[in-house]
């Protein structure tokens, strides 16, 4: 298995952060603080349609 090649923001000052991987065909998310912890996976489609609601103000209570 190949190793995930984890980013983080370049915005992130202290490292208090998420992580993100983008293996083929997915994207994957992590605690930049608890690495060794759960890691959340989604689809490309998923993740396009996650990031696009965030854009459009529709998780804004």
């Amino acid at each position: 298995m190949t190793p995930l090649n984890w980013k983080k923001s370049t915005r992130s000052n202290a490292g208090d952060c998420v992580e993100v991987a983008t293996p083929p065909q997915a994207v994957m998310i992590r605690d930049s603080k608890d690495r060794q912890g759960p890691v959340l996976s989604f689809t490309a489609d998923q993740w396009t349609g996650f990031v696009q609601r965030i854009k459009s103000g529709g998780f804004d209570a």
